[in-house]
């Protein structure tokens, strides 16, 4: 067994791969390679993961009732598990680790026949149809919450809380002080979404904005991810108003932003989630409706119950309501100054190395049990 490579394994979506690219810095850190299977995705979110060789597995997402799909579904995860084992039996790496989604589903179920270690990593707060099934099969559960809902009773034993990697460009703004806005200063609000989040709130926000009270409007700044083709009719909107805005559908810097505000409005994503903490700025959350199992509204309860923010269902929302509500937080210093406080000490900087030292536990105890025989 080559004791110094490990194999990370996560479906092509940021969701997925950003917390195993933190856990792949921390790694590589100690003297780890690290090899990466993923899907055809990975080529929008994994331009930066520090992979020697990255690897495409092919996959399937199982679709509850569609069972004419669920054939050729199976079919090519076989040929994923198929093309996973034969990697890992040629790189022979000390451990696995997935992160969730079915492009991890082959990489771990090949490492448990082959006797690698592994674990899967579950950044929400309710675990995924995928990790349900792969927890059988793996030797740890790692959660990103104190507390992981839906987790197979025969798998709590191997429940282990690390928190949520981020990424190291996170990290370097730890932390950030929080500025709460006087009246008479400008106030930055952050509005991010991700794809389906962005569209919602191209749509929505430039109704709420122009509801809210001149005396706000006069020092507001509003930093908004857009989708590309929404940009133009976000910036039409908001020129009438007289207000500092700056669009894009994608900012590079986003930890950056994140310090910057004063308040974020967001979907609640995991990542989302972990970044708020560890930054440690107040949000007003608004749900992906109709996610599988909840987990956006499961993560959003969560954090608002410790005091990080305020929940908003998608459904319930209304421009006049919100915008009412935006201008009552807008005034209320202490209260956003406690809210990110609150977020701050929700916040896990050490996630990844939390992670990592689990990691190397498992590929410890494994090379320890070899020895042995």
């Amino acid at each position: 067994m080559t004791s110094r490579l490990i194999v990370l394994a996560a479906g092509g979506t940021g969701g997925h791969l950003f917390p195993a690219q933190a856990l792949a810095e921390a790694l590589v850190r100690r003297g780890y390679a690290i090899h990466l299977m993923t899907d055809e995705r990975v080529r929008d979110y994994g331009r930066a993961f520090p992979a020697l060789e990255t690897h495409l597995v092919p996959a399937a997402t199982i679709s509850p009732g569609k069972p004419h799909l669920l054939p050729g579904q199976l079919m090519r995860l076989y040929k994923g598990y198929q093309t996973a084992r034969g990697v890992l039996e040629r790189l022979k790496p000390a451990a696995v680790a997935g992160f969730g989604g079915y492009p991890s589903f082959p990489p771990v179920i090949a490492a448990s026949r082959l006797k690698i270690p592994s674990l899967i990593h579950d950044q929400n707060a309710v675990m995924g149809r995928a990790n349900r099934v792969l927890s059988r099969f793996a030797d740890a559960v790692a959660s990103s919450f104190p507390t992981l809902g839906r987790l197979p009773a025969a798998s709590k034993d191997k429940l282990r809380y690390t928190g949520n990697p981020v990424r190291g460009i996170v990290l370097e703004k730890q932390g950030a002080p929080f500025h709460a806005a006087a009246a008479d200063e400008p106030f930055n609000l952050l509005v991010f979404g991700g794809s389906q989040g962005a569209r919602f709130f191209a749509e929505f926000m430039p109704q709420v904005v122009k509801l809210l009270p001149k005396a706000v409007l006069r020092h507001l700044k509003i930093v908004q991810q857009c989708r590309p083709e929404d940009i133009e009719r976000v910036k039409a909107a908001y020129g009438t108003l007289d207000i500092a805005f700056e669009l894009a559908s994608f900012f590079a810097d986003m930890p950056q932003r994140f310090a910057d505000a004063q308040l974020i409005v967001c979907r609640s994503g995991a990542s989302t989630i972990a970044e708020l903490g560890v930054i440690g700025r107040p949000a007003v959350m608004v749900p992906l409706p109709h996610a599988l199992d909840n987990d956006q509204l499961h993560n959003a309860e969560f954090f608002a119950g410790k005091g990080g923010g305020w929940v908003r269902p998608q459904a319930e929302l209304e421009p006049q309501e919100f915008a009412a509500f935006l201008t009552r937080l807008r005034y209320q210093d202490a209260e956003l100054a406690g809210a990110a406080r609150a977020a701050l000490a929700l916040g896990m900087p050490d996630a990844a190395e939390r992670l990592a030292d689990l990691v190397e536990d498992l590929a410890a105890r494994a090379t320890m049990e070899t020895i042995q025989k």
